[in-house]
């Protein structure tokens, strides 16, 4: 495809260059759990090559180690971040701990910073993978590399705070220690951070990618050997994305742009609309971004925002039992829009200390601000927020 193509044009047509070939329209949905092999040396040589993180050589003898639908959303998606390659996963944690395996291969120390999601924090700090965690602030990471360091882990905008972390800053404080991006919240449509300089791209494809709350699904767009590392891990791990989610996701791409800068609109309103309410302390959102780093790297500030509630817990649970048309419900990117409390759910599992380190408060509320028309949503949002403000006055 042409080079200067856009992205939204890009989005309609990546991973279907082959259809005329095939003689399809719509994407092509192949799920067989194996392959018929009659000959022999073939069907082992293939199989090999998948085993050593490689593309199938004929045929590809089982579908754990390969699938034709995932394949073909792994190089529309590459197209869409400006990577060589993708690799598939069942889920975003799936992927991340693929990402940290390959990674434990060339060194057992992994700096990160925090916020990040609440799994990916817990995976890191549990201890599971046999990793050396080191947690740091944004300016700390040059400090905190060390000759064993083998990857930098950072979330932007971060979840569930929207913190924005400098790429390219960050890259250069790593050196030569590759530099894995969370891009979940923020999507190819507003950042591509390959072009800051970052090694690998994560993305939890259960959120805007999917878009509609039907898949669960992860992916990493990175260089061709950090990839075939991914595929070995993948392969033995059984964590290929399921070929049913890879098709729902191929078909969502066409319409990303449109649903992430829509929801982006809606989600500049309701930004607004918080900014003179009584009930709300401090708004998270990168259109208030005041250190220029939305505006470097980002073509656009999204469509997840947060604010603090002043009176704590008891606002924040009267106002997640009061919403009516918002849907009070983990996850994000969805056409629906969700709302949920951070401390009390997708980031419980994280320790005292990684809540106070993140940021992450009592009275922190997350808002996936999806669809709907942005005065339903104040109307629902508002008269939520008087009744968190009555409860927090009763406890007053």
């Amino acid at each position: 495809m042409n080079p200067n193509t856009r992205f939204e044009t890009l989005a309609v047509h990546a991973g279907r260059e082959d259809f005329e070939a095939l003689g399809v329209h719509a994407s092509p949905l192949d799920l067989s759990s194996t392959y018929p092999i009659r000959d022999l040396e073939a069907g082992g040589a293939s199989l090999e090559a998948m085993a050593l993180g490689g593309l199938p050589q004929g045929s590809s003898v089982y579908a754990r180690l390969h699938n034709p639908t995932v394949a073909r959303y792994e190089g529309a998606l590459a197209q869409l971040e400006g990577a060589e390659e993708a690799v598939a996963f069942a889920s975003g944690m799936a992927a991340v701990t693929a990402i940290l395996m390959a990674a434990a291969q060339k060194g057992r120390h992994v700096v990160a910073v925090r916020p990040l999601y609440g799994g990916t924090d817990h995976l890191l700090a549990s201890g599971l993978l046999g990793l050396d965690v080191t947690f740091a602030e944004p300016h700390e990471i040059r400090a905190a590399i060390r000759p064993d360091t083998s990857l930098v882990l950072v979330e932007t905008p971060a979840n569930p705070t929207l913190q924005l972390v400098d790429i390219a800053d960050v890259v250069a404080q790593a050196g030569t220690v590759p530099v894995m991006v969370d891009n979940t919240f923020a999507t190819p449509v507003l950042q591509r951070p390959l072009e800051q300089g970052a090694t690998l791209v994560l993305h939890s494809g259960t959120k805007f990618l999917g878009g509609h709350g039907d898949v669960i699904a992860g992916i990493v767009a990175t260089n061709g050997e950090w990839a075939i590392e991914l595929r070995k891990v993948r392969v033995i791990t059984g964590n290929i994305l399921h070929p049913l989610a890879a098709y729902l996701l191929h078909r969502g791409l066409p319409t990303l742009a449109l649903r992430v800068k829509a929801a982006q609109e809606g989600a500049a309103f309701i930004a607004e609309r918080l900014k003179s309410h009584s009930e709300v302390g401090e708004i998270h959102w990168p259109g208030f971004d005041t250190t220029g780093i939305a505006q470097k790297q980002m073509s656009g500030p999204g469509s997840v925002l947060a604010f603090e509630l002043k009176g704590g817990f008891e606002a924040a649970k009267a106002l997640m039992a009061s919403v009516k048309l918002m849907t009070p419900a983990v996850s994000l990117g969805s056409t629906d829009t969700l709302i949920q409390h951070p401390a009390a759910l997708t980031h419980r599992v994280v320790s005292e200390a990684g809540k106070k380190q993140g940021h992450i408060s009592m009275g922190l509320v997350r808002l996936s601000v999806g669809l709907e028309h942005p005065e339903d949503l104040w109307a629902d949002l508002n008269q939520a927020l008087v009744a968190a403000e009555k409860a927090a006055a009763i406890l007053a």
